[in-house]
């Protein structure tokens, strides 16, 4: 296959939850040199459309591909990939960085299995990419938003589909433990070693095998779960923070405000203002 590229996007898509700085699809026989890996700084999404490659980062992953896997670059990760010696190679391509983006991968669902996921048919999710990133003349912001905001919904689509078909019916002590983890019961918030008693492992057993899945520990899921329903609660107004530890099974308002800017970066009394401006 000749090498041609296509780029997608005239100028950035940018608005204040994100950017997307450049989209297209390339054929050619190029490759990143295992030995020269790259840190592009930013997110990118690269789909593999023709030929057989590889793929090697700075994490010790080594991984053989095909078309419908998907690369997930993160800023800061060395990374290299391309296609094999005497192969054709074609990707779908898309650079993008900013907070919904940030938050987009904080998600577990997101997180599984990066940074590769396998998605068929690849045609298909190339042409949802180029519907929503395809050349236009550059439209008011409100276009540009909903672009963006298509292109996160997109990830997260990508992201399902790849755990939906990596999922195992052995999975059921999963989903339960996600469920009695991030709900509070009536008897109030149940600790991982209760869930781990119910869903009928050891503790440690649980916290291993969940954690291999989750890429984090129960507690820390947990945790994380409180906050977002924190950030929720603040949003719609509801309840003072006060109630809001309580609530959501924290001890005070000081190790709650301890939490939240652990995992949002500021205060509640920040994110607050933020939100609902007061």
């Amino acid at each position: 296959m000749p090498k041609s590229s296509q780029s997608w996007l005239k100028s950035p898509l940018s608005c204040p939850i994100g950017t997307i700085w450049m989209a297209g699809q390339l054929h050619d026989k190029s490759t990143i040199p295992v030995d020269k890996m790259r840190i592009l700084g930013r997110s990118a999404l690269v789909l593999v459309l023709d030929g057989r490659g590889t793929y090697a980062d700075g994490s010790g992953i080594r991984a053989e591909l095909e078309p419908g896997d998907t690369i997930l670059v993160t800023p800061q990760l060395p990374h290299a990939y391309g296609g094999k010696e005497g192969t054709a190679w074609g990707q779908a391509y898309v650079v993008f960085s900013g907070p919904c983006f940030d938050q987009l991968h904080t998600a577990p669902v997101y997180r599984s299995h990066q940074p590769l996921w396998h998605l068929e048919p690849a045609e298909m999710w190339r042409q949802r990419m180029r519907d929503i990133l395809s050349p236009r003349s550059e439209a008011d912001p409100v276009e540009v938003l909903s672009r963006v905001g298509r292109f996160w919904q997109l990830l997260l689509d990508m992201a399902t589909t790849d755990a939906e078909a990596r999922r195992h019916p052995e999975d059921a002590w999963l989903e339960e433990s996600l469920r009695l983890l991030g709900e509070r019961h009536r008897e109030g918030w149940m600790n991982p070693r209760q869930v781990a008693r119910k869903v009928g492992l050891s503790y440690e057993s649980f916290r291993k095998r969940f954690s291999e899945r989750m890429d984090r520990a129960p507690g820390q899921y947990q945790q994380q779960r409180r906050v977002d329903l924190a950030c929720a609660a603040i949003y719609r107004g509801t309840g003072n923070f006060k109630q809001l530890a309580e609530e959501l099974g924290f001890c005070d308002v000081y190790h709650f405000s301890k939490a939240f800017r652990k995992q949002m970066g500021m205060p509640p009394s920040a994110y607050r203002r933020s939100v609902r401006g007061g």
